[in-house]
């Protein structure tokens, strides 16, 4: 039954993560009394994401090094740097430079493990980039914020660092531990059997904080629509520009060029959104939330773009 609800979510989040935000506005009296929870079911996200993660995972560091790197600059150096100059370029608001911002500095996507292996990228390598960038994540988001907009917004950089290491890095290293000590066990027992349930807990994130930005939607504007389609903007460009580089840099190992295009497109916008609105004002969700709206569809979208490997043994 759990696999079958699995498949049932996997195959409609593209539709379902929208209705939850949807939701979320309409019955956002709702939904504010379980703001508490958001940070209690991202731990729980993270933790079945990391059940597939082995330490054995950043090793791969060693076979790849150029590439995880240029991965962590272009995740968190480019495209945090483009958000921030598209933000003060069209919008003259330091809560909606915050949220662009925010949007892209986020670790990436766990769920771009997914795309990869259906699209035949390099999976160890997708594994070790995604576990290196959330364990440097305590480190990267409060340092790239106070860089960016500490000046125009103060930042708890302590109370953030706390979270990240509770939400993110805590329940990772937990997820790890057990796969190392049962030996890979509890991925094939309990990862399945979990999935469904972190996929409910992410659309429960989702309808959760949709009510927290409810007074800034409920009526259409023109700075809303400006909003989204700025969002849609951004990671459209972000896809795009891992596409290109991917290409580019990787011509004769195309599994890893697939693989660096969704580890640059995906982001792990759960964590932003409950950042957003534990540590600042509800109108610095708004960019991240929409975030979520266009994610698995872009990722859909681009994975036609993808061709089989014709080797997966190069290094880079």
């Amino acid at each position: 039954m759990t696999a079958t609800l699995n498949v049932f979510l996997q195959k409609y989040i593209a539709l379902l993560t929208p209705l939850s935000l949807l939701l979320g506005v309409a019955l956002h009296t709702l939904g504010e009394n379980y703001l508490f929870a958001v940070p209690w079911l991202f731990a729980f996200m993270t933790f079945v994401g990391s059940l597939g993660m082995r330490a054995r995972d950043v090793k791969v560091f060693t076979r790849y090094p150029k590439t995880i790197l240029l991965s962590i600059a272009f995740l968190h150096i480019l495209m945090p740097l483009f958000a921030y100059i598209v933000a003060i370029t069209l919008f003259n608001d330091a809560m909606l430079t915050v949220g662009f911002v925010m949007a892209v500095a986020v670790p990436t996507g766990v769920t771009s493990v997914i795309w990869v292996t259906v699209c035949k990228g390099n999976l160890p390598l997708a594994l070790a980039i995604i576990l290196i960038d959330t364990l440097l994540a305590p480190i990267i988001m409060p340092t790239l914020l106070h860089i960016i907009v500490g000046a125009a917004i103060e930042v708890n950089t302590a109370g953030l660092l706390i979270d990240l290491l509770w939400m993110i890095v805590l329940p990772t290293l937990l997820g790890i531990v057990l796969n190392e000590v049962t030996k890979g066990r509890i991925q094939t027992q309990w990862s399945p059997k979990l999935a469904p349930f972190s996929k409910l807990a992410l659309f429960a994130v989702v309808f959760i904080n949709g009510s927290a930005i409810s007074p800034y939607i409920k009526e259409p504007t023109r700075e809303l629509a400006g909003i989204i389609a700025t969002v849609l903007l951004v990671s459209v460009t972000g896809y795009t520009f891992a596409y290109v580089a991917g290409r580019l840099l990787y011509k004769k190992q195309p599994d890893v060029a697939t693989t660096f295009m969704f580890i640059g497109g995906m982001r792990n916008i759960s964590v932003g959104v409950v950042i957003a609105t534990s540590y600042f004002p509800a109108k610095v969700a708004m960019p991240v939330v929409f975030g979520m709206l266009f994610q698995q569809i872009l990722a859909s979208t681009f994975s036609k773009l993808t061709k089989p490997p014709l080797q997966t043994t190069a290094t880079a």
